[in-house]
């Protein structure tokens, strides 16, 4: 009986593509994309240009993938927020959690969202989409969210998602700025605290 040829195995990357992504998620993050040349990546991967496009794609691609792994991991407080019992609730805990991910110890300071629309003239289509995108999907589970409150009577008849969404949008955004500019922790979070009082009440 004739052996059964096996296939042969293909040859392993030599190198933990997770932690090459963090890596290149941390690089984007601290210098935004168009000041990152391919080198600068590659360095701090610790891999080959080569090694980069075969397992991410482009510059454009690894940015866009950065931005997933950064929406799922120090981003991921927006996802949280939104499970909040109060509308209030989702408001305090989504401007906590922009503060702490804005200012968390080993990480950048600042958002890497804000940092990527900062240079979205010099995006590509496939990143400047993933950045809208993000952007818009934030924005539309926020309005949703609190369209609900509206409805069960959480928030007041006259309230307007919309405008509460893109506020928090906005104080989050102005948190990420400060926060890069060298604003500590406790001073954004002074600046949350103050951002709420505005909220309407229940």
């Amino acid at each position: 009986m004739e052996a059964t040829k096996r296939t042969p195995v293909g040859r392993p990357r030599g190198f933990d593509t997770d932690e090459a992504l963090q890596r290149a998620m941390l690089v984007f993050w601290e210098h935004g994309y168009d000041a990152v040349s391919l080198t600068d990546l590659t360095r701090a991967m610790g891999i080959t240009k080569t090694s980069m496009y075969a397992a991410f794609g482009n510059k454009e691609d690894l940015f866009r993938k950065a931005l997933e792994r950064y929406a799922e991991g120090p981003a991921s407080y927006s996802a949280l927020a939104l499970r909040k019992p109060t509308a209030r609730e989702v408001a305090t805990a989504y401007l906590t959690g922009s503060v702490h991910a804005s200012t968390q110890a080993g990480c950048p300071a600042g958002c890497l969202g804000v940092q990527g629309f900062l240079a979205a003239s010099h995006l590509g289509q496939s990143a400047g989409d993933a950045l809208a995108s993000w952007r818009d999907d934030n924005r539309a589970h926020l309005h949703d969210r609190f369209q609900r409150a509206i409805d069960e009577g959480d928030l007041p008849a006259d309230a307007n998602p919309g405008t509460l969404a893109r506020y928090l949008m906005t104080m989050a955004n102005g948190i990420a700025v400060q926060a890069a500019m060298g604003a500590t922790r406790d001073e954004l979070q002074q600046v949350a605290d103050a951002a709420l009082h505005a909220w309407p009440p229940a």
